[in-house]
């Protein structure tokens, strides 16, 4: 296996941009938007005129050719590199994260299981805290609404930290854990970038290329690298912007939910959302929407996420 980037570079200064494809070998419709793009680069028929463009059409190479998820383990997990790997997703992260080191902005494309429509992953406010310091809050947020989807989420690392804290208070592992919610967004913040995870549509769903197509080249002209006009926001009225506010685990592998759940379908204040193995019911705290919801999900481990309308998006 070896890995593979393409750069292009104008001839003025501006903003250095890298788009990733396949960093879930089963994800493959931004590897195809990426391809058509490079394509059309390769011909003269779009023309990199400010800053530098890198794409990555695969970027786990082993887990492409599987057709699945992972290669050895999940990439987007514990993203950092490692003097010592220990897996081939750690030989990709030893390249990755110095490539990505190199860029101001990442746009990763990525799609999902179930059905549903598109959504953009963005990080968090500004802030000087522990846990995901930020400054390019403004900048992240007005290309967010210029991919050309209309559902936001938000909140993810906050929420799945305060979920490994109340599992591991106390223990000495903490740190540990908390970096496994770290994957390529989150990296890339931490070098002073910003970066969006947007989920293109079901893995099958033919026009999930379209949309990712789509996002790079809004991105592109958003941005400054090609000449083309500048792509309106989604209006707010157009808009769903969602925080990620608890995460719920299983506290027995047979904890069971009580009807099929799918990402983003709504719940209300008391409904039943399952039952522990004792009958126990589990019910929604408050109105929102449910997120990636686990069946498969072990014992202590993340079962379902709720989310809930954030209006000052």
């Amino acid at each position: 296996m070896q890995f593979k980037s393409i750069q292009y570079s104008g001839q003025q200064a501006g903003i250095r941009l890298i788009v990733t494809g396949a960093v879930h070998g089963n994800e493959t419709c931004g590897t195809r938007a990426i391809q058509r793009v490079i394509q059309e680069l390769d011909s003269g028929a779009l023309l990199i005129r400010h800053g530098m463009l890198t794409l990555v059409p695969i970027t786990n190479p082993l887990a492409y050719a599987k057709g699945e998820r992972a290669g050895e383990r999940n990439l987007n997990r514990n993203l950092f590199p490692n003097s010592d790997p220990q897996d081939f997703e750690d030989r990709v992260a030893n390249w990755l994260c110095p490539l990505l080191a190199q860029h101001e902005v990442l746009l990763d494309l990525h799609s999902f299981s179930g059905s549903g429509e598109p959504f953009v992953m963005v990080g968090p406010r500004d802030n000087d805290g522990p846990l995901e310091p930020f400054k390019h809050e403004a900048q992240e947020r007005a290309l967010a609404r210029r991919l050309g989807v209309r559902r936001f989420v938000d909140g993810w690392l906050r929420t799945y930290g305060a979920g490994v804290q109340r599992r591991m208070s106390g223990s000495s592992e903490l740190q540990t854990v908390l970096r496994y919610g770290v994957g390529t967004t989150e990296y890339m913040r931490t070098t002073g970038g910003y970066a969006l995870t947007l989920e293109c549509g079901q893995h099958t769903d033919p026009q999930a290329p379209e949309v990712a197509y789509r996002a790079i080249l809004n991105t592109l002209a958003f941005l400054g690298l090609i000449d083309a006009p500048a792509p309106e926001p989604v209006a707010p009225k157009k808009m769903e912007a969602l925080s990620m506010v608890s995460v719920y685990d299983k506290q027995d592998a047979a904890d069971a939910f009580s009807r099929n759940w799918a990402s983003f379908d709504p719940v209300r204040q008391g409904e039943e959302i399952g039952r522990r193995v004792d009958g126990t019911p589990v019910l929604a705290e408050f109105d929102g929407r449910i997120l990636f919801p686990d069946s498969e999900a072990g014992a202590n481990n993340e079962w379902y996420y709720l989310t809930r309308a954030n209006p000052s998006f």
